[in-house]
C-alpha cells in the first residue's frame, strides 16, 4: 500500500471521490504548517500554517499516482490562489505533498501541462511531505455521518451545480 497527501481545500468535500475510484483509505487531516497536533478549530482560524489535507492509502496496481493527481486536479480550481470555491484562506489553498522524487516529477509534470493548455499559472504548490495529523473523527466520512449537511456544503460551497 502507498500514501498520498493532496490539500483540496474542505477536506469533506473532495474524500468521497476517491473513494469512488478505488482508494482504500481516505483520511482527513492536516498537513504542512508547524504546530504539533492542531485542532480544527486552530487550522480553520489560519492558526498553524497547515492546509487541509487528505491522505490516501491505494493500492498502486489498482489506482495509480498518477490517476489520483487526474482525479485531484478534476476536483479543484488550480487557478484559485485564496483557497477553494466559498472557502478562502491558507488552510483551504492547494498542495501536493510529494514523499519520492517520482511523485514529484509525476506532479510537476501534471501541473506544466495544466499551464501550458490553460495559459495561466496554477496556484498549487508542491511541497516535500512534512507532517500529517488525522483531523477529529467527527471529520471521518463527514458525507456519510451526514448525508444531508454534505450535500448543503457541496452546493453552497460552488463545488455542485444544481440543476
Amino acid at each position: 500500500m502507498n500514501e498520498a497527501y493532496f490539500a483540496g481545500g474542505c477536506f469533506w468535500c473532495v474524500t468521497p471521490i476517491y473513494k469512488m475510484y478505488g482508494v482504500d483509505e481516505v483520511i482527513c487531516g492536516y498537513a504542512g504548517g508547524d504546530e504539533v497536533n492542531p485542532t480544527y478549530e486552530q487550522v480553520k482560524h489560519q492558526e498553524t500554517g497547515h492546509r487541509e489535507t487528505i491522505k490516501l492509502v491505494y493500492n498502486p496496481e489498482k489506482v495509480s499516482y498518477e490517476r489520483l493527481l487526474d482525479i485531484y486536479f478534476a476536483n479543484v480550481d488550480p487557478f484559485d490562489a485564496e483557497g477553494q470555491f466559498i472557502d478562502k484562506g491558507f488552510s483551504y489553498t492547494l498542495a501536493i505533498f510529494y514523499k519520492t522524487e517520482e511523485e514529484k516529477e509525476i506532479a510537476q509534470k501534471k501541473i506544466s501541462v495544466i499551464e501550458k493548455s490553460s495559459g495561466k499559472e496554477a496556484q498549487v504548490a508542491l511541497l516535500p511531505y512534512k507532517n500529517f495529523y488525522e483531523a477529529e473523527e467527527y471529520h471521518q466520512d463527514y458525507y456519510l455521518k451526514n448525508p444531508e449537511a454534505f450535500e448543503k456544503e457541496l452546493v453552497e460551497s460552488g463545488r455542485k451545480k444544481q440543476v
